[in-house]
């Protein structure tokens, strides 16, 4: 490995993916999209969804793809899995449109505003972290240094 041409770079770009990992802004982002995950799949016996079972379960499984998506994968390779923040986008759009999809005409206030609610702090969530990857792609790019 230590004869592979291009050592320095990948050196360099590990470097960066630590320090990017590593600011305030990336930690604040992972620990809030890991309680938003995790409110997201107990939110059915937080908020009471009654006799939703369908919405229950995909509140479950989404806010736990969710929390392990962005805190899980997200932050601890952060250069290169800056592509599954834009999946904690969609996630978050999923769980905003979900009540009336999955639920469809038994939906409740209490439901509708709790997934609407969750969905576009999971969204929001999303952006920030894609945002933060993009930016240290566009800094990299602009000292000469080659974008995977």
């Amino acid at each position: 490995m230590e004869t592979h041409p291009d050592i320095i770079a990948m050196r360099n770009r590990h470097e960066m993916a630590e320090r990017a990992a590593s600011t305030p802004r990336a930690q604040a982002v992972e620990a809030l999209a890991l309680l938003t995950g995790v409110y997201l799949a107990a939110s059915p016996w937080i908020a009471g969804f009654s006799n939703l079972t369908t919405l229950a379960v995909n509140n479950l499984i989404v806010g736990i793809a969710y929390a392990l998506l962005l805190s899980g994968g997200f932050g601890r390779a952060y250069e290169r899995t800056h592509s599954m923040a834009w999946a904690s986008c969609a996630l978050g759009v999923w769980t905003i449109i979900s009540p009336w999809v999955v639920a469809g005409d038994v939906s409740t206030t209490k439901t509708i505003v709790n997934n609407v609610i969750v969905g576009v702090i999971g969204l929001l969530l999303g952006l920030a972290a894609s945002a933060a990857a993009g930016t240290k792609r566009r800094t990299r790019a602009g000292r000469g240094m080659p974008t995977p």
